[in-house]
């Protein structure tokens, strides 16, 4: 789950991390009203999207004249932005953020993040901040520090220390280094967060160092142990069909193929997605509905998969363990007649009476054809939609 700038600032000052002062504005007039509350001669309008890049797309704007903040709130609220990360359908401003501006020495990148392959976190760190952190690996690599933590040991002052040396900090700058990599990652352990970015890390001229703009991720499986967290999710920046599966305990993530595709299980999800792709399709979700796949829950997943206009076929696969196959069956015909399903639908059935739920199928009078297996389904799905 990501949360906007303004709630990542709010989060981070909790634990000690110094951020400009601000406060987010929902309209022209609240924005103008923040600005006049702030000590400052400089003001910065920050468009509120869950995506980077926004000052390339014109969604951050300094200014040096407080009767320029209103207008420019106005002009910002309601456009659509488009950044590298939003794709071209961009993403409608709903709220602004309103800051003081911020006295620059220099700028760094700083960042946690869970590193799945080591099963540790990592502190991720470069004199180049403020600019595309991916652009610079892959041009001068050299400039990326990565402090291996582990998660038993936890940060020690020694992992501080490497990038103290590396970044020729002196000691007065390490000083004031270290408490703010300590806050940082106090926040990311306590929140269970997957990262945190600081992008940029600013160093003031009286030598503070502030978190000039902030990102979080928080792991969604730990969200019941964060209430006050979950509340700041914003419906409104993610897909809307993502937001209509949640609210079945459906999991769903919208992709760029045409065969949609409704499974049980995410490693069979993964697989059918990967056996797709192998036969020539591609898939346009992930749906998993779960180890309890009700005659509802089927009709939904339908509902969501054809709201999706780029899909021209769909491919159910289905592992009956303890649900029976044939229950899951007769759940797909009724849901289908529901929908009014009018594209290609192949269903794959396996494991406890498999071949009546395949008996159902064939027999539902519908155009959905039966699959004798995961790549027999594939190909026919592939074959339906008229990929070569």
């Amino acid at each position: 789950m990501n949360i906007h700038e303004y709630q990542a600032k709010d989060l981070l000052s909790k634990y000690g991390v110094r951020v400009p002062g601000g406060r987010v504005a929902f309209s022209p007039s609240e924005a103008e009203s923040v600005a006049k509350k702030l000590d400052t001669k400089v003001w910065v309008v920050k468009a509120q999207i869950h995506a980077g890049g926004r000052g390339k797309a014109g969604g951050v704007k300094v200014l040096r004249d407080i009767a320029l903040v209103k207008p420019t709130a106005e002009s910002m609220l309601g456009m659509r932005l488009v950044t590298q990360q939003t794709g071209p359908e961009g993403k409608i401003v709903k709220r602004v953020y309103i800051e003081a501006g911020s006295d620059i020495k220099k700028e760094y990148y700083f960042s946690i993040i869970v590193d799945r392959n080591t099963s540790s976190v990592v502190l991720i760190s470069s004199t180049e901040g403020g600019m595309d952190i991916e652009e610079v690996a892959a041009k001068s690599p050299g400039k990326i520090i990565r402090v291996v933590i582990d998660t038993v040991m936890g940060l020690q002052d020694f992992h501080i220390g490497k990038i103290i040396s590396a970044f020729k900090f002196t000691p007065a700058q390490g000083k004031r280094f270290a408490p703010f990599v300590k806050s940082l990652y106090k926040a990311f352990i306590e929140t269970d967060a997957s990262q945190i970015e600081v992008n940029p890390l600013i160093e003031t001229n009286d030598g503070e160092f502030v978190a000039l703009d902030a990102k979080f991720n928080f792991d969604p499986n730990a969200l019941y142990r964060h209430s006050d967290i979950a509340l700041l999710d914003d419906p409104d920046e993610r897909d809307p069909l993502e937001v209509q599966a949640a609210d079945f305990d459906l999991n769903y993530v919208k992709m760029d193929g045409n065969i949609g595709c409704m499974v049980n299980g995410a490693g069979l999800a993964m697989a059918t997605m990967d056996i797709i792709q192998l036969h020539g399709g591609k898939p346009a979700n992930f749906l998993d509905v779960g180890g309890s796949a009700t005659t509802e829950k089927v009709t939904e997943a339908f509902k969501i998969i054809t709201a999706d206009q780029e899909v021209k076929g769909i491919l159910i696969n289905i592992f009956g363990g303890i649900m029976r196959c044939d229950v899951i069956a007769s759940g797909v015909v009724t849901a289908a007649k529901e929908v009014g399903i009018k594209v290609p639908v192949v269903v794959r059935l396996e494991g406890t009476n498999a071949e009546k739920g395949r008996e159902i199928i064939n027999n539902s009078g519908l155009a959905v054809e039966s699959a004798s297996d995961l790549i027999d389904a594939a190909e026919k799905i592939v074959k339906a939609i008229g990929v070569k």
